[in-house]
């Protein structure tokens, strides 16, 4: 865990302050929840807190507290330019370089004249003046927690807070069944029911809200899954052709991978979605046991994350990439195989 210059920002938050707080690009539950819980505990201490997103984020997460107060950089850029020149501190959540805005955003975080403060569990972070860095945690809306904790205002959790924490817990922990849940998440969680958080209502606004398309756009997916089982690997494609056909729509192909994963006797679960767009394939690792899908994405597809999730790109075509990715798995045959047991 890096802890850094805590006391000194804890000085310089009695005092009132214009703060913004970001979360990356293609926005998910926690980077949301996490961010948009800050906003709420700031604003309750006397903060004026505005949250800025590169991007739009999936539909699924509208509905959650403060949601229609974050602006948009890629359609509000002079709202969210405002909000940086006028601010004296950003947040930055759920990310752990700036690359991970995107350029544009990237490039208008460089001139920032303030301090930045981390708050986030992805490893090998950059350095900022304030630190809150833990790979160990299952989420940032954990830490987001444990940061109220240390400034001593747990009893300042409202419905709100609770709720928005909750959310990016649960979707980052797959419902709390990944290796990051802790009984320390767990007790984190009954506190946040205790102080509001409607578990059966988020539950149903995140996982309950398929459309005709994205149902048809999962059976695609699915058919087109393939399985590897000398190497304990399975894989999904999903081409721009195929989502146009399906309507396809911002996290419409969220939590996907995981089927590849759940096969029995699979260990590594990747799916690849060209990205016609930004001219790459998207990629998202996920695995399980001692297998490091942050250090393979790291090392081959200019990626990271955690070392059972974590998220790559390829600037190479849908076919050179399959291809590409097949040529390294012989060098983790053992790897895989000895991932974990079955």
């Amino acid at each position: 865990m890096i802890l850094k210059q805590f006391d000194e920002l804890k000085s310089f938050l009695i005092k009132q302050q214009q703060i913004v707080i970001i979360g990356h690009k293609n926005p998910d539950g926690d980077a949301v929840g996490s961010s948009l819980a800050l906003k709420h505990y700031l604003d309750k201490k006397g903060h004026r807190a505005q949250v800025l997103m590169p991007n739009e984020y999936p539909d699924f997460l509208h509905w959650i507290p403060g949601s229609r107060t974050v602006y948009r950089f890629d359609r509000q850029n002079n709202q969210c330019v405002k909000s940086l020149k006028k601010s004296t501190l950003a947040f930055l959540l759920d990310f752990n370089t700036l690359h991970r805005v995107g350029s544009d955003m990237q490039n208008t975080l460089s001139k920032y004249e303030h301090d930045f403060v981390l708050i986030d569990h992805h490893q090998q972070p950059d350095d900022f003046k304030y630190m809150y860095s833990d790979t160990a945690m299952s989420s940032t809306c954990q830490m987001v927690y444990n940061f109220i904790d240390m400034m001593g205002d747990l009893d300042l959790i409202d419905k709100n807070i609770a709720t928005c924490l909750y959310t990016g817990i649960m979707t980052d922990t797959g419902s709390f069944r990944f290796r990051s849940t802790t009984s320390r998440t767990h007790r984190i969680i009954a506190d946040l029911i205790d102080k509001g958080a409607e578990n059966d209502k988020i539950h149903s606004n995140v996982n309950d809200s398929n459309t005709h398309s994205r149902l048809l756009l999962l059976g695609q997916s699915l058919s087109n899954l393939e399985i590897l089982p000398d190497y304990k690997t399975a894989f999904i494609t999903l081409s721009e052709q195929e989502k146009k056909k399906f309507s396809h729509e911002k996290g419409d192909t969220e939590g996907i991978v995981n089927y590849a994963l759940s096969i029995k006797g699979v260990v590594f679960g990747v799916i690849f979605i060209e990205d016609e767009e930004q001219g790459i394939i998207k990629i998202s690792f996920r695995s399980k046991g001692k297998f490091s899908v942050n250090q393979f994405a790291r090392n081959y597809f200019d990626g990271g994350g955690h070392d059972n999730a974590a998220g790559g790109r390829s600037e190479m075509n849908m076919e050179d990439t399959l291809k590409f990715f097949k040529t390294l798995l012989p060098k983790y045959k053992n790897d895989l195989i000895n991932s974990y047991e079955i």
